[in-house]
């Protein structure tokens, strides 16, 4: 008899849910039961979880290491996709094999590099893949000269910090005084100049931006799958061009995603996003993480969560190519449902194996749905 797989997921996205589901139907027949943790009781991978918990707030990295290798161990975790201290995590790799736990994860020197997107950025135009033009800028000074040489060029200024995730702190610089304009229909990313300098002038402390022309649509991002030989399994574009989705097997995303993702060993699941700097496209972004829209390359007939969480059980499913590629789509929200009470119900210490969670019922009382994004076709 196959052994189930426990696999657990850490502080994550909600789109998430759609990569738990998706462990769930894999096409080996394979039971999965799914751990999670998060510092929100009212995440929606919590409800979706068999077991979960709320992380303890304010640990260290080294604190938190601590606390996985302690999860691991009670829970029997085959495989372990971290997002939280990632970067910690990960240089700790012996430790959870110790414990008998795969990391589904780069190795630290691969999560180091792409950290910080200057590093990133300057690692990866050695490689010779294509970079827009770049200012790190600290204070208000060096904004206002980054910003004055790209308007000369012809481009829009924006900003975002050197280091993150997703689309946090990036903003759209304009020149455009404040009015009744800004305040009318759904806020933008569109900051007046005058008052980021004011703000950069009163801050105590340097930020670590990096500015750059605001490029062009279609944004494509190529989930990779690579195996712990550097050598890349799976690769598929994902197109965004305003509201329409879809999908590509153009080399001239795929080329410069796999020479990334093999060349500086991106292992099991990476993200790395493309955008047009005129009629070039340029590295945007490379995420060392599964990104919250995997699940929509299931429109390809693939189940990529399953194929990494089989590549980290040693289980090498070779070179995967999809069997057809998706129609053009969209994305929306759905419900999901929550945990009947905000703190999550959890099992006492129990011999033997952990077995999935019946779900809530729709109607329980205090029971809740939120809303999570979605791919469908339309």
């Amino acid at each position: 008899m196959v052994s189930r797989v426990r696999v657990w997921l850490n502080r994550t996205y909600a789109e998430n849910v759609f990569f738990m589901d998706q462990l769930r139907r894999n096409p080996s027949d394979r039971a999965v039961e799914i751990h999670a943790t998060h510092g929100d009781a009212d995440s929606p991978v919590l409800a979706a979880a068999d077991t979960a918990e709320l992380e303890p707030e304010g640990l260290s990295p080294a604190g938190y290491v601590e606390y996985a290798l302690a999860q691991c161990r009670r829970r029997g975790v085959d495989v372990f996709v971290p997002r939280l201290h990632q970067s910690a995590i990960v240089a700790h790799r012996a430790d959870f094999e110790a414990v008998g736990t795969a990391l589904l994860a780069p190795p630290p020197e691969a999560v180091a590099v792409f950290h910080d997107k200057v590093i990133a950025y300057e690692a990866v135009q050695a490689v010779g893949v294509p970079v827009p033009p770049w200012w790190r800028v600290r204070d208000a000074d060096e904004l206002v000269a980054a910003v004055e040489e790209l308007e000369a060029a012809g481009h829009k200024a924006c900003f975002k910090p050197a280091s993150g995730a997703g689309g946090v702190g990036f903003r759209v610089i304009t020149r455009a005084p404040f009015s009744l304009m800004h305040l009318s229909g759904f806020p933008t990313p569109y900051v007046q100049l005058d008052h980021v300098v004011d703000a950069l002038r009163r801050a105590d402390e340097p930020v670590d931006w990096l500015v750059m022309p605001r490029l062009e649509q279609p944004e494509v991002s190529v989930d990779c799958l690579t195996g712990p030989d550097n050598r890349v399994r799976l690769a598929i574009g994902r197109i965004k061009n305003g509201r329409r989705r879809g999908f590509t097997l153009q080399e001239q995303w795929l080329e410069p995603a796999r020479l990334i993702a093999e060349g500086f060993g991106l292992h099991y699941l990476s993200n790395i996003q493309f955008r047009m700097f005129g009629e070039t496209p340029v590295l945007m972004d490379v995420n060392t993480r599964p990104a919250g829209g995997l699940h929509q390359l299931s429109l390809c007939g693939v189940n990529v969560p399953w194929l990494a969480v089989q590549l980290a059980l040693g289980e090498d499913p070779g070179e995967v190519a999809p069997p057809f590629l998706g129609q053009d789509y969209t994305v929306v929200s759905g419900p999901r449902p929550l945990r009947p009470v905000s703190i999550p119900q959890q099992r006492g210490e129990v011999e033997g194996p952990l077995l999935p969670a019946l779900p809530a019922p729709a109607d329980s009382v205090g029971s809740g749905v939120t809303s999570v994004t979605a791919g469908f076709t339309g």
